[in-house]
Protein backbone atom coordinates (compact mmCIF):
# COMPACT_ATOMS: atom_id res chain seq x y z
CA UNK A 1 0.00 0.00 0.00
CA UNK A 2 1.49 3.52 -1.11
CA UNK A 3 1.92 5.86 1.85
CA UNK A 4 -0.11 8.75 1.76
CA UNK A 5 1.60 12.36 2.46
CA UNK A 6 0.49 14.70 4.93
CA UNK A 7 -1.05 18.01 2.96
CA UNK A 8 -0.98 19.95 5.54
CA UNK A 9 2.65 20.17 6.55
CA UNK A 10 3.45 20.32 2.35
CA UNK A 11 5.36 23.56 1.73
CA UNK A 12 4.97 24.25 -1.81
CA UNK A 13 8.17 26.43 -3.62
CA UNK A 14 6.25 30.02 -4.83
CA UNK A 15 8.32 32.28 -7.48
CA UNK A 16 6.67 34.95 -5.66
CA UNK A 17 7.53 36.44 -2.38
CA UNK A 18 5.60 39.00 0.21
CA UNK A 19 5.44 42.39 -1.14
CA UNK A 20 5.91 41.44 -4.97
CA UNK A 21 4.00 43.61 -7.35
CA UNK A 22 2.17 40.97 -9.93
CA UNK A 23 -0.39 40.95 -12.40
CA UNK A 24 -2.97 38.39 -12.71
CA UNK A 25 -2.66 36.01 -15.98
CA UNK A 26 -6.24 33.91 -15.31
CA UNK A 27 -9.29 33.86 -14.44
CA UNK A 28 -12.18 37.22 -14.19
CA UNK A 29 -9.76 39.57 -12.46
CA UNK A 30 -7.23 38.92 -15.51
CA UNK A 31 -5.22 41.83 -16.33
CA UNK A 32 -5.44 43.93 -12.66
CA UNK A 33 -1.83 44.46 -11.16
CA UNK A 34 -1.74 44.57 -7.40
CA UNK A 35 0.65 44.10 -4.42
CA UNK A 36 1.15 40.58 -2.47
CA UNK A 37 -0.39 40.84 0.86
CA UNK A 38 0.18 37.71 2.37
CA UNK A 39 1.47 34.12 0.92
CA UNK A 40 0.13 30.81 2.38
CA UNK A 41 2.76 28.30 1.49
CA UNK A 42 0.89 25.27 2.24
CA UNK A 43 -2.07 26.08 -0.19
CA UNK A 44 0.47 27.59 -2.45
CA UNK A 45 -1.29 30.76 -2.84
CA UNK A 46 -1.55 34.28 -2.36
CA UNK A 47 -3.66 37.48 -1.38
CA UNK A 48 -3.31 40.52 -3.26
CA UNK A 49 -4.40 44.07 -2.76
CA UNK A 50 -7.00 44.99 -4.36
CA UNK A 51 -7.83 41.90 -6.33
CA UNK A 52 -10.72 39.20 -5.89
CA UNK A 53 -12.53 41.30 -3.40
CA UNK A 54 -15.53 39.24 -1.56
CA UNK A 55 -18.41 40.69 0.68
CA UNK A 56 -19.58 39.17 3.74
CA UNK A 57 -22.64 39.60 5.64
CA UNK A 58 -22.28 39.47 9.28
CA UNK A 59 -25.38 39.02 11.95
CA UNK A 60 -25.14 41.12 14.74
CA UNK A 61 -23.26 39.28 17.72
CA UNK A 62 -24.65 41.11 21.01
CA UNK A 63 -27.80 42.96 21.50
CA UNK A 64 -28.15 46.52 20.55
CA UNK A 65 -25.47 45.91 18.07
CA UNK A 66 -26.31 46.28 14.35
CA UNK A 67 -25.19 43.68 11.07
CA UNK A 68 -22.58 44.91 9.23
CA UNK A 69 -21.28 43.85 5.53
CA UNK A 70 -17.37 43.40 5.03
CA UNK A 71 -15.49 43.34 1.76
CA UNK A 72 -12.01 41.25 2.21
CA UNK A 73 -9.85 39.96 -0.67
CA UNK A 74 -9.71 36.14 -0.85
CA UNK A 75 -6.38 33.94 -1.94
CA UNK A 76 -5.77 33.29 -5.39
CA UNK A 77 -3.40 30.47 -6.65
CA UNK A 78 -0.28 31.54 -6.95
CA UNK A 79 0.29 29.80 -10.51
CA UNK A 80 -2.37 32.42 -11.85
CA UNK A 81 0.15 35.69 -10.57
CA UNK A 82 3.07 36.79 -12.61
CA UNK A 83 5.75 39.48 -11.44
CA UNK A 84 5.06 42.46 -13.06
CA UNK A 85 7.90 45.04 -13.36
CA UNK A 86 6.64 48.49 -12.64
CA UNK A 87 9.26 50.34 -14.98
CA UNK A 88 8.36 48.62 -18.12
CA UNK A 89 4.81 47.87 -17.84
CA UNK A 90 5.24 44.06 -18.74
CA UNK A 91 4.73 40.92 -16.77
CA UNK A 92 7.10 38.69 -16.77
CA UNK A 93 8.38 34.95 -16.03
CA UNK A 94 11.58 34.82 -13.57
CA UNK A 95 14.92 32.87 -13.16
CA UNK A 96 17.38 32.81 -10.81
CA UNK A 97 21.06 34.33 -11.35
CA UNK A 98 23.72 34.90 -8.87
CA UNK A 99 25.29 38.97 -8.37
CA UNK A 100 28.95 39.37 -8.86
CA UNK A 101 28.93 38.87 -4.70
CA UNK A 102 27.59 35.66 -5.20
CA UNK A 103 23.74 35.83 -3.76
CA UNK A 104 21.24 33.93 -5.51
CA UNK A 105 18.43 36.78 -6.59
CA UNK A 106 15.48 36.33 -9.29
CA UNK A 107 15.43 38.61 -12.23
CA UNK A 108 12.87 39.23 -14.92
CA UNK A 109 13.27 37.16 -18.13
CA UNK A 110 11.66 39.96 -20.61
CA UNK A 111 13.58 43.01 -19.03
CA UNK A 112 16.60 41.28 -16.99
CA UNK A 113 15.32 43.42 -14.16
CA UNK A 114 16.79 42.33 -10.88
CA UNK A 115 13.67 41.86 -8.29
CA UNK A 116 15.69 40.93 -5.10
Amino acid sequence: MAKQRNTALTRYKMHVKTGDTVQIIAGKEKGKVGEIMKTFPTKSTVIVKGVNVKTKHVKPQQEGESGRIETFESPIHSSNVMLYSEKQKVASRICYTFTEDGRKVRMLKKTGEIID
